[in-house]
């Protein structure tokens, strides 16, 4: 009697301490991604204005049609907006920092590595005063503008190299896989869109999720934070045929065939 208490005593310790590292684990996952709660509620804007996806110059913009003013910053928006739901941590119970503190936290969070595990809630960056990252942007846009990095930097990063040689459709199947898996494992996936050597898309945007399209083509479909639009989400597909992808049709691009690369999956890229 007394051998077989000890046995179920030592079966509910290894039961405690198997509960006790899956919470640890759960703990650290992310909360599903979220449009409306997870993204920048301002918005990055191209350098020169376009008309039915093809670039014009305007020596002086109207009053009706303002001068854009935040530019070149896809890339820092979609990386910061993937590193605040892996290291960011919002807690609206609180008052809210002063612009000097919350600038720091803002560092602190962009400057993490956007490849790294998702940290635990009670080691996150706190941001008191808001509930989330679309709040905070919102109320506090200068700030963050000004904090979350240097767009013009992001021209010399040494993955963008790819675009000049990497055009094969077994690299994309491969790039395909990669946003899968990233998927499939509760993560983000950043995407740089090109079709160089035409230059009518050079782009950055983060893929969060996958769609479900009622009109069961064969066509897979992905929901896109794009920083370009703060509005709305946007959509990536992935043709199984054609091993290519395709991106949504905008002001700003005609629509259809991109090749993406995938960014800071991992260090240099």
């Amino acid at each position: 009697m007394i051998l077989d208490n000890r046995r179920t005593f030592a079966g509910l310790s290894w039961l405690g301490v198997f509960v006790a590292v899956a919470l640890v684990r759960t703990s650290a996952a992310p909360a599903e991604f979220r449009f409306d709660r997870d993204t920048f509620a301002f918005q990055n804007a191209t350098v020169l204005k376009y008309k039915d996806g093809l670039p014009y110059l305007q020596v002086k913009a109207s009053r009706e049609d303002p001068a854009n003013q935040y530019t070149r910053r896809c890339f820092v928006m979609s990386r910061t907006a993937m590193q605040f739901r892996k290291f960011g941590r919002f807690d609206p119970s609180r008052a809210p920092l002063d612009d000097l503190e919350l600038a720091a936290r803002i560092r602190a969070v962009a400057r993490s590595a956007p490849w790294g595990e998702s940290l635990p809630e009670n080691q996150r960056i706190v941001f008191p005063g808001y509930a989330n990252l679309r709040e905070m942007s919102k109320a506090r846009a200068h700030v963050f503008q000004e904090n979350i990095g240097n767009g013009f930097l992001t021209y010399f990063r040494p993955s963008n190299v790819r675009m000049f040689f990497e055009h094969s459709r077994k690299y994309q199947d491969t790039t395909h896989a990669n946003l899968e898996a990233a998927l499939s494992r509760g993560d983000l996936f950043v995407g740089f869109l090109s079709t160089y050597p035409k230059l009518s898309i050079n782009h950055t945007v983060l893929v969060y999720a996958r769609q479900i399209d009622p009109s069961g083509d064969e066509l897979e479909h992905y929901l896109v934070y794009d920083p370009n639009h703060a509005e709305a989400p946007r959509e990536l597909t992935w043709s199984p045929c054609e091993r290519a992808f395709a991106y949504q049709k905008d002001i700003d691009f005609i629509g259809g065939f991109v090749r993406v690369y995938q960014s800071y999956g991992k260090p240099l890229q």
